[in-house]
């Protein structure tokens, strides 16, 4: 059974940084690149990083040069350092393959705000 559980969102005001961690279980993780995605209220989710199984990356253009992807094979985890964040990064942030598998986790919450 596919896991995936996110944490490490929080308040934070603009100009401000998260560390964002994914557990995810060892078959998707071995498979698959592997990414962030958020979903804003009112928006579709969109994908804002991944990482190939090779370290091929990839950004969305509005958090190129903020946010850095990275995982860590041995241990199944994905992480998303966050920096210089703005109030329109506010969403709920999920991890999952790319593509998707359908199945996701319960997100972690993370708000821009002075």
């Amino acid at each position: 059974q596919v896991q995936l559980v996110e944490s490490g969102g929080g308040l934070v005001q603009p100009g401000g940084s998260l560390r964002l961690s994914c557990a995810a279980s060892r078959d998707i993780f071995r498979a698959f690149a592997m990414g962030w995605y958020r979903q804003a209220p009112g928006k579709q989710r969109e994908l804002v990083a991944s990482v190939a199984k090779g370290d091929f990356i990839y950004y969305a253009d509005s958090v190129a040069g903020r946010f850095i992807i990275s995982r860590n094979n041995a241990e199944a985890t994905l992480r998303l350092q966050m920096n210089s964040l703005k109030p329109e990064d506010t969403a709920v942030y999920y991890c999952n393959a790319v593509p998707d598998n359908g199945n996701w986790g319960q997100g972690t919450q993370v708000t821009v705000s002075s």
